[in-house]
């Protein structure tokens, strides 16, 4: 495999190109790697394609079924709708 230096990069490239890669959850390397394989057709850009995410993995699992209720509990309460103050009839 081959390396590859660019030169000249203005410092706003570079901050929109750490921006993108940062908000695909991806190195700038391979951000501008599948950026530099599109622009050459080597890869097909599929909008249906989702993207995995895998930085919650080491989370899995790890709550007991009370931490769980305790959360599910939380977010029940947050999500109701308090009827006064968004001026709704009772």
């Amino acid at each position: 495999m081959k390396q590859l230096t660019v030169r000249g990069v203005e410092d706003e490239l570079h901050q929109l190109l750490q921006r993108e890669a940062k908000r695909q959850g991806l190195s700038i390397n391979r951000y501008v790697l599948s950026l530099l394989k599109q622009a050459v057709g080597l890869t097909e850009q599929k909008a249906t394609q989702k993207q995995a995410f895998d930085d919650l993995d080491h989370l899995a699992g790890t709550w007991s079924r009370e931490e769980a209720d305790e959360f599910d509990t939380a977010l029940k309460q947050q999500r109701q709708i308090d009827g006064e103050l968004w001026c709704m009839k009772r």
